[in-house]
């Protein structure tokens, strides 16, 4: 039973601590825009910014919401596995689970910010009950090979890759930027939503965009199959036991996934830098995960600090939600109308706060309530029950 919770705690602080990488590459889509963001130059920033910048590129883009992916696929098997444990169907469950973070990502999106994922996450949700069943050597060899072959695919030329062709050109992309910083800084709100769901800077061909559909669960199942396949493969279940193994893979990952991430700014042109971005995205957020076992096998069950990370890991989808609330409302106009105003380094100091708040709020939440309010809601459609007392705790967000 020690062995249990304490590999459940792992997974929940795992999952709480991805929050703060999350927190800080959304804090760059809250302060300038979703395609802002890498049209930065646009924008009146010091030289330390812009370096600043960079580092978020390499150390932090596109490689913590890959962890949350590895702990979104490995949970949902745990919780497969769960369900036939109780005697219930897992597949109609999980199938309506799909459905709930596929309204409330639509929701999200429509009514307070463009950058949700939960949306895409229930989608996700849909392909990978293909693989729920499979065998752990079907993942394993369906996640590196599609890992690999995206990868490789960004090193063919610009307009051979899937979804090239989407932006029409960069002109089109400025003038949309620029267009949008004035309304995000100091348009109300419903200015806001009605210019961030229906403009666009993408080329409206609707058969490319068709193409991006298809390929994108593919280009984005890596981690999520390799999730899968580390539950199968019982990672992370004697954490005393396994710490050797995790800094292996710590030392292995983290400087290889640094290091391709990392080609972009060696002036090896666009390909190098996508494919880098593609591989080396996944590989670091593997070198994170495996860096955070190992620090939590060294560290006391006991540990206060471990208590808040599992506890905002518990909370991971109010959490999330509440950070579009607080992002929203101090940077667009019908708040605090900071857009684009206060700088790369002043953002991420603000991220830091909010998550600090969340850490110590969590775990007085969890004190007293026992679970948050949209984690109970979606335990609540997915067993179709009103009180969800007798579940098992891992069914947040990502399990």
């Amino acid at each position: 039973m020690h062995e249990m919770r304490r590999r459940v705690g792992m997974i929940d602080a795992l999952r709480g601590w991805s929050l703060l990488g999350i927190l800080l590459a959304n804090m760059l889509i809250f302060q300038y825009g979703i395609w802002g963001k890498d049209q930065i130059r646009l924008y009146e920033l010091s030289t330390f910014d812009l370096i600043w910048r960079g580092i978020l590129n390499v150390t932090v883009e596109h490689s913590f919401m890959p962890v949350f992916s590895f702990l979104f696929g490995y949970s949902m098997v745990k919780l497969k596995e769960s369900l036939e444990a109780q005697g219930l169907k897992a597949g109609r469950h999980l199938f309506r689970r799909s459905i709930l973070l596929l309204t409330l990502g639509w929701l999200h999106a429509e009514w307070l910010w463009e950058g949700d994922v939960l949306g895409y996450y229930g989608l996700m949700s849909f392909f990978l009950l293909l693989f729920l069943g499979r065998k752990a050597k079907t993942l394993l060899v369906w996640g590196v090979l599609l890992l690999s072959l995206f990868g490789l695919m960004a090193l063919l030329p610009s307009d051979s890759g899937p979804g090239s062709g989407l932006f029409e050109d960069k002109a089109r992309m400025e003038a949309y930027v620029k267009e949008t910083i004035p309304i995000y800084a100091g348009g109300t709100y419903e200015e806001i939503r009605h210019h961030s769901n229906t403009a666009s800077p993408l080329d409206e061909n609707n058969f490319l965009i068709a193409a991006v559909l298809i390929f994108a669960p593919f280009m984005t199942a890596p981690l999520f199959l390799l999730g899968m396949y580390g539950a199968k493969k019982q990672w992370f279940q004697q954490p005393d036991q396994e710490r050797s193994r995790y800094r292996r893979r710590m030392l292995l990952f983290l400087p290889v996934g640094l290091m391709l991430k990392s080609l972009g700014y060696l002036g090896l042109g666009e390909s190098w830098s996508e494919s880098g971005e593609m591989l080396g995205g996944n590989l670091l957020a593997l070198g994170y995960i495996f860096a955070f076992a190992w620090i939590c096998a060294l560290t006391k069950p006991s540990s206060v600090w471990l208590a808040r990370l599992e506890a905002t890991g518990r909370l991971s989808l109010t959490n999330y939600l509440m950070q579009s609330v607080i992002g929203t409302t101090l940077f667009y106009g019908y708040g605090f109308g900071w857009f684009g105003r206060l700088g790369v380094l002043a953002g991420c100091a603000i991220a830091l706060v909010i998550y600090a708040v969340q850490l110590y709020c969590s775990a007085w939440y969890l004190r007293r309530f026992g679970m948050g309010p949209v984690e109970r809601l979606l335990r609540m459609g997915t067993y179709l029950t009103v009180s969800a007392r007798s579940k098992p705790k891992n069914t947040t967000l990502s399990s």
